[in-house]
């Protein structure tokens, strides 16, 4: 199969990745919803409380895909990535209420970065986990700047397979991978409790610290303050550009996994390239 030219394995993994973002879009919608309502079953198990009957959240695998406002199941033809939402018009077929732009946008981005990921990397097993780090840096960030949740059912898995792909190694030395992990974790850990101890706010959630602990033990500690920098920088132009627009109240808490999983993204992608680059600038190489 390798033996195919490249550009026909980047157009495999742009339709492979619009594919996956239409699950990745299930995810972020259906996954927080079936935390809450974990959360709600466990609360009242402890305080040993009747459970009202409620209508569980659909699950992410086995319900089919339906409109969230009539319910109405969609067809088959209705769920082609990217191609339905414009067939449609940004439409509900049944119902005629408008569509997020969520689901092209993210079937779009997994399609584009997926595609990417291969031109970087080819058809080894570095694209193969570059794909699952791409893929699940979506769905975590879709779900933060929905939700402000990091859920751990998935972020503990990329730290995990971080540190196992270490072992082959893939990335980095397995040494590398477990320093990075622990001092990823621990540099936000502080961050958090510097920043509150001042100010008696929370700065940021304890997911970022599990994110940017992933991230280490993908790429190793020579990553750590790049993607720290880098999703600083990405969060004040973003930030501020919806503050200027009014599209983000200042009050209101903007999250900051979606930047920390971007820059880990383009890092991954271009880290020695932006490194090398910078040290040429300033004349340190």
């Amino acid at each position: 199969m390798s033996e195919l030219p490249l550009p026909i394995w980047i157009g495999v993994a742009a339709v492979l990745g619009l594919l996956v973002g239409s699950f990745l879009n299930v995810v972020i919608l259906r996954l927080p919803a079936r935390m809450e309502a974990a959360w709600r079953r466990e609360a009242h198990d402890v305080l040993g409380l009747e459970l009202e009957p409620a209508e569980l959240p659909p699950g992410i695998v086995r319900e089919p895909s339906h409109c969230p406002r009539c319910k109405h199941p969609l067809a088959a033809y209705d769920n082609i990535p990217l191609l339905g939402w414009l067939l449609l018009k940004g439409r509900c077929r049944y119902c005629r209420e408008p569509i997020s732009i969520q689901y092209p946008l993210v079937e779009l981005l997994s399609g584009v970065c997926s595609a990417v990921i291969v031109w970087r990397f080819g058809t080894g097993w570095a694209a193969a986990a570059g794909l699952v780090f791409t893929w699940t840096l979506i769905a975590l960030s879709g779900i933060d700047f929905r939700t402000q949740l990091l859920p751990d059912q998935l972020v503990y898995p990329l730290l995990w397979l971080g540190l196992l792909l270490s072992l082959k190694p893939l990335f980095v030395l397995p040494s590398a991978a477990i320093l990075a992990a622990v001092i990823g974790y621990l540099s936000l850990w502080s961050v958090y409790w510097v920043f509150k101890l001042l100010t008696g706010k929370e700065g940021m959630g304890h997911g970022d610290f599990k994110l940017l602990a992933a991230l280490g033990a993908w790429m190793g500690l020579s990553c750590l303050l790049p993607v720290v920098l880098l999703s600083s920088l990405i969060g004040a132009l973003l930030g501020g550009t919806m503050m200027a627009l009014k599209r983000h109240e200042r009050d209101v808490p903007m999250p900051f996994g979606p930047f920390i999983a971007a820059a880990g993204w383009v890092w991954l992608v271009a880290g020695d390239q932006l490194l090398g680059a910078y040290l040429h600038l300033t004349g340190l190489h």
